[in-house]
């Protein structure tokens, strides 16, 4: 029995130490003779080659956290990190140095008869009304949306991470909900000045005489000229387009999937740099580029002598529809 025993004994001594030799030996030997743990393991390159992103098996129902790794995250962060960073500074930096230098050349673009005294009626309450609106709303997007980009960079140093964390937490939420303003604004000024704003034959006119900025020639124009309707055009385009990217990143994955969400988001950033800068170069021209035309937006009312220098065919109209107005009948 004793013999036996010992026999067992080294018996499962022997199978104890076979079993934890087998993985050693799997394992193939480096240059050095030494076991390679990677040897017999796929490379990451060789995963990436195969398909556009890596996905494992979860237990959870969110299928999106089963994706392991995605090479075109990559790209996205190289893209917001970097390219929007120097990117936007360059637009947004550039149209101001623009604006500024035209205001050094040309200076402020006076009323060359003086002001009348006279006022005529250009944009009644509710179309300034739908005006501002949209205005208001755009600046608080603009520049909630600016501190998603440039926060860290600017902003962070300045105030420190608990301040800014805080300030960033009502940017977020002041963004999102401001969008439904700036989406009800925009959708009015599309209909309320659609008509006004659609190409005519003096625009043709109101370009050959250098549009208004040669000032031995006068440029005609309806009650817009066009670069007001290049503006209007360009800004109708880009809000309905950066609405459209917005909605998709305020209301994430129903019917999109990653590369979706990181393609509106680019959509959405560089649709917005651009739309910044075209806005600025609006309201240089309405407050410092030009005399007489904030009051237009402001009081609804504009001298005489502006809108015979820059609408003269809209002034005419509005003349011949007072003359054809008839006077009240005096009291007995």
């Amino acid at each position: 029995m004793t013999l036996l025993a010992r026999i067992r004994l080294v018996t499962f001594v022997l199978m104890l130490l076979g079993i934890a030799s087998v993985p050693v030996c799997a394992q193939k030997l480096g240059p050095d003779g030494a076991p390679n743990p990677d040897a017999s393991v796929t490379s990451q390159r060789t995963l990436l080659e195969q398909a556009p992103r890596i996905q494992g098996r979860i237990d959870i129902p969110d299928v999106k956290a089963s994706v392991l790794m995605q090479p075109a995250g990559r790209a996205w962060d190289y893209f917001h990190e970097v390219l929007l960073h120097w990117g936007g500074a360059l637009v947004i930096v550039g149209t101001i140095a623009l604006l500024g230098l035209a205001y050094l050349i040309i200076g402020r673009i006076r009323i060359a008869a003086g002001r009348s005294g006279r006022k005529v009626l250009r944009f009644r309450a509710f179309e300034r009304f739908s005006h501002w609106l949209t205005a208001v709303s755009f600046v608080v997007l603009g520049l909630t949306g600016l501190n998603i980009t440039f926060g860290k960079i600017v902003l962070l140093p300045l105030v420190g991470p608990e301040i800014f964390s805080e300030i960033s937490e009502i940017a977020k939420y002041m963004h999102n909900f401001t969008s439904f303003a700036f989406v009800a604004g925009l959708v009015l000024i599309t209909v309320i000045f659609f008509r006004d704003n659609l190409l005519a034959q003096v625009d043709v006119e109101w370009v050959k005489q250098g549009g208004g900025f040669i000032k031995s020639k006068h440029a005609p124009a309806g009650r817009f000229n066009l670069g007001e309707k290049m503006v209007y055009w360009f800004s109708v385009a880009a809000g309905v387009a950066v609405s459209a990217s917005g909605f998709v990143l305020l209301f994430p994955f129903y019917g999109t999937n990653i590369a979706d969400m990181q393609l509106a988001q680019a959509a959405h950033a560089i649709i917005a740099i651009f739309f910044i800068a075209l806005i600025l170069a609006h309201i240089y021209i309405g407050t410092l580029g030009m005399e007489g035309a904030f009051e237009a937006m402001g009081t609804g009312e504009v001298d005489l002598n502006w809108a015979r220098e820059h609408h003269d065919r809209w002034l005419a109209e509005q003349l011949e529809r007072e003359d054809r107005r008839p006077s009240a009948t005096p009291a007995e």
